[in-house]
């Protein structure tokens, strides 16, 4: 296959990249920054890669690219976790997802020979939070900000069947695996003073990089897949399991509580990420068959840790 991707550089775009070459297929890394594409990605390790310069919330030269491809994956969008949420940086989270799906949509209704499906992100802030509730794939959606970020990034991605493209959006949960959110909470654990962050009764929807790569890998491959699938794993947990956990694999004590109000400080609204969550259930993903190599905390803590 030819594949083209946007937030290929990232932590799961990058794992992606490694896996889809490792199979021999051939891949358009859309990025904004081609200096640091070339240095992820340099040519002697990825022959099978072209790196092609695009400006994600504008039309251009780069759209054409897209005509040559059997499918789109578009993993683009500015950071949530990092820095406080002012006003210029709400909007930035919103318009480089709203407006970088309208101009990947927009290319593939443009090109003369259609990518078959296109595989979008979204991610499970689109329900909103809570401590009691359930959620799956047809629970209706929250009304904070992320979950209106999540319903206009997946109203622009939906544009996409009009052009009789074959959709599917995955609501990415907390993504575990070397780097990304794991990265910032091992350090405290390695000094001895890991523990659970906030009241530790938020639930804790997480999947392994690994089983999020062979997810969307299995949505680019097999027809049948279309609509929307929660990417978590079949096992959420709260966050003092997490805690628990962590500690245990790493053999280091976890009873240090993280106070909500440290973070409060730290990540100004984007704080509600960490201290409240939603338990997600992958019920439509689990019913396609998919198998999970890790399909509880334990198993995929072990393997990333050790």
């Amino acid at each position: 296959m030819k594949v083209a991707i946007t937030g290929a550089t990232g932590f799961v775009g990058s794992r992606l990249v490694q896996r889809l070459q490792g199979e021999g297929h051939t891949i358009v890394v859309l990025t904004r920054n081609t200096t640091f594409a070339q240095k992820v990605f340099p040519s002697q390790a990825f022959p099978n890669i072209e790196i092609v310069a695009y400006t994600p919330n504008a039309s251009g030269s780069w759209q054409s690219v897209i005509a040559s491809c059997d499918g789109v994956v578009n993993l683009a969008g500015e950071p949530i976790g990092e820095g406080r949420w002012t006003p210029e940086r709400k909007q930035e989270i919103l318009n480089s997802r709203k407006l970088g799906t309208q101009k990947i949509v927009e290319a593939i209704a443009n090109a003369n020979s259609k990518p078959s499906v296109l595989i979008n992100a979204s991610a499970i802030g689109y329900y909103g939070t809570s401590e009691t509730a359930t959620f799956d794939e047809t629970s209706l959606s929250g009304n904070d900000f992320l979950a209106q970020v999540c319903q206009a990034w997946e109203a622009e991605a939906r544009k996409v069947k009009d052009a009789g493209v074959r959709l599917v959006i995955l609501r990415f949960g907390i993504v575990l695996g070397n780097g990304g959110a794991l990265g910032k909470m091992i350090p405290p654990f390695k000094l001895f003073a890991g523990g659970p962050i906030g009241s530790g009764r938020q639930w804790f929807s997480w999947i392994h990089v690994d089983d999020l790569v062979n997810l969307i890998l299995q949505a680019l491959t097999k027809p049948e897949i279309e609509g929307v699938y929660n990417a978590t794993a079949p096992n959420p947990v709260r966050m003092a399991d997490l805690s628990q956990t962590m500690g245990q694999v790493m053999n280091r004590p976890s009873w240090l509580p993280v106070p909500a109000f440290a973070i409060e400080a730290l990540l100004g609204d984007g704080a509600i990420v960490v201290l409240e969550g939603q338990q997600v259930i992958p019920k439509r993903t689990v019913q396609t068959g998919f198998e999970y190599k890790y399909p509880n905390l334990q198993s995929a803590l072990t393997q990333i840790l050790n």
